[in-house]
């Protein structure tokens, strides 16, 4: 995990209005394109116990709230909170524990 300063202003950005809904409403983002093409995701993931699969590889950067994560392959929880940033390898997954609401963007590449 490392530490970043936060994300809050993000210019020249096409977003996709319609929502991606993950876990009966659990997770909630929305898509958006940079000026170079660049795909990110912005949402929040209610207080729940997850598993997500990623397809491509994914930074996950601590808006605001706070998760606790687990990459595939290990056994230890990893807390993660605002200005912080976790990394997820391509085809992989990690489980998500969230106690309060975790505001996020996830970077892929």
């Amino acid at each position: 995990m490392t530490t970043s300063s936060t994300t809050v202003n993000i210019p020249n950005v096409t977003l996709n209005p319609q929502a991606n809904v993950y876990f009966g409403g659990q997770c909630v983002s929305h898509s958006f394109t940079l000026a170079d093409g660049t795909q990110k995701s912005a949402g929040v993931v209610l207080p729940a116990t997850l598993t997500f699969n990623t397809g491509a590889a994914e930074i996950m950067e601590c808006v605001a709230g706070g998760c606790d994560y687990k990459l595939a392959g290990s056994d230890a929880w990893v807390h993660c909170g605002p200005g912080q940033q976790f990394s997820i390898a391509a085809n992989s997954s990690f489980d998500i524990r969230v106690a309060e609401a975790f505001h996020y963007i996830c970077h892929y590449g």
